[in-house]
């Protein structure tokens, strides 16, 4: 450790810190791309793939808040303490700006690493130094002169570089997979649209949706407060959408094991955001405003899709609902018509469908032991306490 130095941050910067643009809505839709803050939430990697909205810019607003390959942009507000200050790393090669809400970093590459910084900042040694210039007005923010100055015990470059190395590398072949994830979820979705939209059989039975599916309601998990032993993590509409964060709640692990979801179980959420997915984390017990669904007779994949079929005319439902967080109700679910086909025209489907379930659940599994060992090993090469070999 006698080669790692205690300096500011803004010793490794290329130039100074900056905060982006100003674009009222009103103006946007043309233009350049940019980051929002809605990015920085949503991704950790912002590259050419990611969706934004289009601005129009003048030259001088360019050249001071163009994006270059990564470039680290810090959010320099949230409406939650624990969102001030994250983090998002630029790799995209096209034209992009950011911002007002955002402060861009951009690291004097033969200084610092600019991946490393970004590891620094996902890692507890980085958030918990942030912390400690969060300040809360009307909502939790930070200041570029503050982040600038803020100290931490640096590695050599090189070491900072092999450092990075083993992290991105993680998280390519998390990447990967993730997109593998998205390229079957689009093509069992074609297979399913061809069979029950475009060319559907009359003969086949209609039911409701509650007929093929077995829809269990989650617990109000305050019944089963935490009281030492092995805690269990509560899964939300929040966790549903994003998986388990700092500020996840945890029960008591006596929770029904009728309530537990496992991996790979398909979980619907009836209030709030209205969406269905197939669960990819830790085990974790079920909320209320959650249905953990099921069958005895039909394969996930039937149901998994039907439930996704019906998910804009249920937000339709839901938003029509005069209460602070629109709901569907079991009636709305019998309604939901499904059409079934024979138990031979079934299987045959089965026989597409099932192996593409089977290859996400197992990329899911994947991703879930790649990122833990990513999170594991991050504080520990952040800390110096696992070394890298060069």
């Amino acid at each position: 450790m006698s080669e790692w130095k205690v300096a500011p941050l803004k010793n490794c910067f290329a130039i100074g810190l900056r905060n982006g643009l100003t674009k009222p809505m009103r103006v946007r839709g043309s233009g350049v791309r940019m980051v929002n803050m809605k990015e920085i939430f949503a991704y950790d990697v912002i590259d050419d793939s990611t969706p934004m909205e289009l601005v129009p810019v003048t030259e001088k607003e360019y050249e001071a808040s163009v994006l270059m390959y990564n470039d680290l942009l810090f959010a320099r507000q949230s409406l939650v303490e624990s969102g001030a200050g994250k983090i998002a790393i630029y790799k995209g090669h096209s034209s992009a700006v950011f911002e007002s809400h955002l402060i861009r970093c951009r690291i004097d590459k033969a200084i610092a690493c600019a991946d490393y910084i970004f590891y620094l900042f996902k890692s507890p040694v980085g958030k918990g130094t942030v912390s400690t210039i969060v300040q809360q007005t009307a909502a939790a923010g930070i200041r570029g002169s503050d982040l600038e100055n803020l100290e931490f015990s640096f590695p050599p470059l090189h070491m900072q570089q092999a450092i990075a190395e083993v992290l991105s590398s993680l998280d390519d072949k998390i990447g990967l997979l993730v997109r593998q994830n998205s390229t079957m979820e689009t093509l069992a979705q074609t297979y399913f649209r061809r069979w029950f939209e475009e060319t559907p059989n009359e003969e086949w039975e209609e039911k409701g949706l509650d007929e093929i599916a077995n829809f269990l309601n989650g617990l109000p998990l305050q019944n089963y407060p935490c009281k030492g032993g092995e805690p269990m993590n509560v899964i939300k509409i929040r966790e549903l959408n994003s998986g388990y964060s700092d500020n996840s709640d945890i029960c008591s692990s006596d929770v029904p094991e009728k309530y537990i979801v496992h991996l790979g179980d398909v979980i619907f959420s009836w209030s709030g955001s209205l969406v269905v997915d197939i669960w990819k984390y830790e085990e974790g017990a079920l909320n209320q405003h959650l249905f953990k669904v099921t069958s005895d007779k039909y394969p996930k994949w039937f149901y998994y899709y039907w439930i996704k079929y019906h998910l804009p005319e249920f937000r339709i439902i839901a938003e029509s609902k005069a209460t602070t967080m629109g709901h569907i109700q079991r009636g709305h679910l019998s309604a939901a018509k499904v059409l079934v086909p024979s138990n031979d025209e079934l299987k045959a489907m089965s026989e597409t469908m099932q192996p593409l379930i089977e290859k996400i659940e197992r990329n899911n599994a994947q991703i879930l032991t790649l990122q833990k060992l990513r999170d594991t090993l991050l504080p520990k090469l952040i800390s110096g306490e696992v070394r890298v070999k060069q």
